[in-house]
């Protein structure tokens, strides 16, 4: 059989079962859950031709889509339950490792510990698009964990092939302006995760001037699917309101303009969770930009701080933490965004304890405990700048009081930043934010950390 021919077939025939609206009456019902099972172990005996095999897989893929929720957890479930390794097997590896310590043995015994879980998903990725299906039945799984802690080994499993499976090498770096097809351009008004984009002129707000740029990331198993993608803006100056740099209108001239802007990274796939893409677009990023406009000298972020709201109402609650009473009166009220000299009054307190929140409060493990914070300082930013009001929307007021910060990436110190941050948890950053971080003690009663 012509293999090409199979897999075009099936792919076509995937795509429409995908998207149809519904299932319509008189057509062959989906398989249940003990079928797909059954479907399973066929396909992990590895009987029949190759050809053979992608058609199995293909229908437990197409199988699992057309399954309800309950259902899709049954087969999670069972995935987890009836293919995982077998201690019998890897005690009698182990034992033979023990006595022979040789490379065949040591094989061997690799072999035992891999649970025939693995061998399935690779067996499943076998059929036209069951990467991207894959992606998508892992973002169920996440869905699933907290209520079903013992699927954890199964995601465990789904994380260990992802990792090699979108690696960097595989991972392909596009510029996306207002003439991507707009296939893509949908996903990104889809996908935004820091600042909505309300319709297609917004998003048209954020492509086709000529001092926007966007970046993405793709894969070619999962086609116009984006992994993850971030929005640029070129300028004179470090910015500090995010309001004012969605607006635009003040066009800058690419070789007029000094700073990169990052301010919005968006992860897109549910189901890829905990595989890092950022660290590697961003570098990539500055290095494309630094290609093409040589004159920048600044390439930062304008960033949220997402969990500086919720630790500063919990430091209060505690007592950890006293504002002045009409700072406080007016934080608890939002009354500052209009009243310049409430904000006059509340930002001397306010950025001293957001400085001392990004330098001092830690999780259990010694890292920063806010999440946006952690990541590009992982990825060798230092920590630039408190800007204050910067966010002034319901969000950013709910999320951080209207706070935002700029970290910045500086080509010849972010392997440097990245070495300090990961052996030290040290957190690198501008002598005036180590002066905010010191003037908020006397407005905590007690050390803080996570």
């Amino acid at each position: 059989m012509n293999m090409d021919f199979l897999e075009r077939l099936l792919s076509s025939v995937s795509r429409r079962a995908r998207h149809r609206p519904g299932r319509q009456p008189g057509r062959e019902a989906s398989p249940d859950v003990p079928q797909l099972a059954a479907a399973c172990d066929t396909l992990l005996t590895g009987s029949g031709g190759e050809a053979s095999q992608i058609l199995v897989a293909q229908r437990i893929l197409n199988g699992y889509d057309g399954l309800q929720a309950d259902d899709r957890r049954a087969f999670l479930a069972m995935l987890a339950e009836r293919h995982g390794a077998l201690p019998e097997a890897i005690h009698a590896a182990y034992a033979a490792y023990r006595e022979h310590e040789d490379e065949a043995s040591l094989q061997q015994l690799i072999e035992a510990c891999e649970p025939p879980r693995q061998e399935l998903l690779r067996r499943l990725n076998l059929c036209p698009g069951g990467t991207y299906e894959l992606v998508k039945m892992r973002a169920d799984l996440l869905g699933s964990l907290a209520d079903a802690p013992q699927l954890a080994a199964l995601d465990a499993d789904f994380a260990h092939l992802f990792a090699s499976w979108f690696n960097r090498g595989f991972l392909m770096l596009e510029s996306i302006d207002w003439n991507t097809p707009a296939a893509v351009l949908e996903k990104l008004i889809e996908y935004e995760a820091v600042h909505e984009i309300r319709d297609w002129s917004d998003l048209r707000r954020r492509l086709d001037p000529e001092d926007r740029r966007c970046y993405a990331f793709f894969h070619p198993a999962i086609g116009d699917e984006p992994l993850i993608f971030v929005e640029v803006a070129l300028c004179r100056g470090i910015p500090g309101n995010i309001q004012t740099l969605l607006a635009g209108g003040d066009e800058v001239a690419p070789e007029d303009a000094d700073t990169a802007v990052f301010y919005s990274i968006s992860n897109c796939q549910a189901g890829l969770k905990g595989i890092s893409f950022g660290n590697f677009l961003i570098k990539q990023v500055v290095q494309e930009l630094k290609r093409e406009l040589p004159e920048l000298d600044n390439f930062v972020t304008l960033s949220p701080v997402p969990g500086f709201a919720k630790w500063l109402e919990q430091r209060r609650e505690a007592g950890e933490c006293r504002l002045s009473p009409d700072n406080a009166a007016c934080l608890d009220e939002a009354g500052w965004c209009d009243d310049a000299a409430a904000r006059e009054a509340l930002e001397p307190e306010l950025l001293a304890l957001a400085a001392h929140y990004l330098c001092e409060a830690k999780q259990r493990h010694g890292l920063p405990r806010d999440p946006v914070a952690r990541f590009h300082l992982g990825n060798g930013a230092s920590l630039h700048r408190l800007n204050w009001p910067a966010d002034t929307s319901a969000k950013g007021c709910r999320q951080a009081h209207g706070l935002m910060v700029n970290y910045r990436y500086e080509p010849d110190r972010i392997e440097q930043n990245h070495e300090a941050f990961s052996r030290e948890g040290s957190v690198v950053c501008t002598s005036e934010i180590r002066r905010h971080a010191k003037r908020a003690q006397p407005l905590l009663a007690a050390p803080v950390d996570a």
